[in-house]
């Protein structure tokens, strides 16, 4: 198995998940909070380097892993525990440094992130295998 395929089908779920988190479920929610540090139109570059390196990260350290015995359960918690980090970093090193940053926001994203990465990271392990990919 490759990590192009693992990184692939865990960047797929994580895509869709996160656009309609962010941008039908949480809109309102996440602009509420960040007010005028929102951007009107994202930037798509940042933003592909963004999924496409975060799918790699998931398909390296969680599904990759996780194929060799199918378990779709580890990939679940390490993808999970990655999210946890990752976002972790993000959200801490903001609240530690930036004016105002709300704290609301950190609490939510820090679980947003362990459950997208966990579902991404599971999910990816079970669609290698349904369509014999692993």
């Amino acid at each position: 198995m490759d990590i192009f395929k693992s990184a692939a089908a865990a960047g797929l779920i994580l895509a869709v998940l996160d656009f309609l988190w962010l941008g039908v479920i949480a809109k309102g929610w996440l602009a509420q909070q960040l007010g005028p540090l929102m951007r009107e139109q994202i930037m798509p570059l940042p933003a592909i380097a963004f999924y496409l390196l975060y799918a790699v990260g998931l398909g390296f350290f969680a599904v990759l892993p996780s194929l060799v015995d199918g378990d779709w359960m580890r990939a679940l918690g390490v993808g999970a525990f990655f999210g946890l980090v990752a976002y972790g970093t993000y959200d801490l090193t903001n609240l530690a440094t930036l004016k105002d940053w709300p704290l609301p926001m950190v609490i939510v994203d820090l679980v947003w992130g362990a459950v997208l990465s966990g579902v991404s990271a599971a999910g990816g392990v079970l669609l290698l295998k349904h369509f014999g990919w692993a």
